[in-house]
């Protein structure tokens, strides 16, 4: 058994292996040939936490296998991120554990590479103004893979909290592009893509915000109750999302479903967009959104990727097991 420690992830996988490796099983989702478990995640009852499973088979990659881990809030009081997580993978072919991953980092690169592939195939040619609604930690993952998508000009950003966004300003100045601190109204007109990257439980971007040709990824809503934008924007919408069921479970549509507002036919997977099995954007001036709730096998891909890359460089740890 293969074990790649936590403190080697950043050494091996770029965001371009992430991009890589979630795009490709996105297709594959949309293609019939990977399919997730049931989720599970649950209230421990101790230290705030939530934790649980996401899991799933690809067959065309033979990826099998689960990440366990969840959301621990007081940990940063700590030293650690609060959000923890492990990858195991097994053999398709026997069921033995053939790999253990630290999944702390690869969670980061793998949610950003989503809304990236979102942002590649669904927001507008021309698209200049990249806003983002969140500064938390997840954020400068999102705003750098962002970035290698499209030929922005300026970022915009609003949070709760606006001293904490520094943490996309020094990403953009890192980028060479100007940054400006904006309320929400202006968010919305002046972006052509959005990503929104939060906690929230109450919609934050309003359907009264958003004018023009848009991109919106909702990236931060993975739980029952979450909300980012209001259920008039996703009707608004053209929605697209990793995994439908889901999507309509505890992503960002469980809210305009249960108003119905939508309804699950009008809701298409990425990976059909990415198959060309579905057109995706028609016109610069639609308004598409994505639906990022955040996939088992999308963790699955960009382990058993770096699993690949720990062997492949030398630093993999073989135990017998």
């Amino acid at each position: 058994m293969i074990i790649v420690p936590e403190h080697e992830i950043s050494g091996l996988m770029t965001r371009q292996d992430s991009f890589d490796a979630v795009e490709k099983v996105f297709a594959s989702m949309a293609s019939g040939a990977a399919y997730n478990f049931p989720v599970i995640r649950e209230a421990i009852g101790h230290a705030d936490a939530l934790y649980g499973f996401k899991s799933g088979f690809d067959r065309a990659g033979l990826n099998l296998g689960l990440k366990s881990g969840g959301y621990w809030p007081g940990n940063a009081d700590k030293g650690l991120t609060n959000h923890q997580s492990t990858v195991f993978l097994f053999d398709a072919d026997t069921g033995k554990c053939r790999a253990i991953v630290g999944g702390n980092l690869l969670t980061a690169l793998r949610t950003a590479a989503a809304s990236a592939v979102s942002i590649k195939y669904l927001a507008p040619k021309s698209a200049k103004v990249l806003g983002m609604i969140g500064a938390g930690h997840q954020s400068s993952f999102q705003l750098r893979a962002a970035l290698d998508q499209r030929a922005f000009e300026k970022v915009i950003g609003w949070n709760l909290h606006p001293e904490h966004l520094s943490r996309l300003e020094d990403v953009a100045t890192e980028a060479g592009l100007p940054f400006e601190a904006v309320e929400l109204d202006q968010l919305g007109q002046e972006a052509d893509t959005i990503i929104t990257i939060t906690s929230s439980f109450a919609p934050i971007l309003k359907n009264a915000h958003v004018t023009g040709g848009t991109h919106i990824a909702c990236m931060g809503t993975d739980t029952v109750g979450k909300q980012e934008v209001d259920a008039e924007l996703v009707a608004r919408a053209q929605v697209f999302t990793d995994e439908v069921a889901q999507s309509i479970s505890l992503g960002e549509c469980q809210h305009a479903m249960s108003a119905g507002l939508i309804r699950q036919e009008q809701i298409a997977q990425i990976g059909d967009v990415i198959n060309g099995t579905h057109t995706g954007r028609t016109s610069e001036n639609d308004i598409t959104l994505f639906d990022g709730t955040g996939v088992g096998l999308q963790d699955l891909a960009v382990a058993s990727a770096v699993v690949e890359l720990a062997v492949a460089r030398g630093v993999a740890i073989e135990v017998d097991f």
